[in-house]
């Protein structure tokens, strides 16, 4: 099990914890968390009707923006995160997970779940931008 220790760390635990349970809520089966390879890491694999989905979680809390305005804030966009070099990385491990699970022609997408959270009211607001292109 992980430990995480910085800020950053802690607010995307909970950030996936939260799309952990939004996939649940909406009838995904979650096959596995934090697939992790030398060369990357793929926050959930879930599948819903026969097709696999590969997730990447990007969160943000206005506690981790104190500087900012609210105004500032609400522009501040978790999947500006989301660097060339991360999706290539990401596409590599999402291939290996194909391959080492032997799965040949089943359906499959790649997925960015923004989590936005205000800690403070201890809510959050999730937002999915489906089949991105790796």
């Amino acid at each position: 099990m992980k430990i995480f220790t910085s800020d950053n760390q802690k607010i995307g635990e909970i950030g996936e914890n939260v799309a952990f349970a939004w996939l649940e809520k909406h009838c995904f089966s979650v096959k596995e968390r934090n697939y992790t390879k030398k060369w990357g890491e793929i926050d959930i694999i879930a599948e819903k009707g026969g097709k696999l989905y590969f997730i990447e979680v990007k969160s943000v809390s206005c506690a981790t923006l104190p500087d900012l305005t609210k105004e500032d804030q609400n522009r501040k966009r978790p999947e500006e995160n989301m660097h060339p070099w991360k999706m290539k990385r990401l596409a590599r491990v999402v291939q290996t997970y194909l391959i080492h699970h032997r799965i040949g022609n089943k359906e499959w997408q790649f997925n960015l779940m923004l989590v936005f959270l205000d800690m403070e009211k201890r809510t959050s607001r999730v937002k999915v931008l489906e089949n991105i292109i790796l």
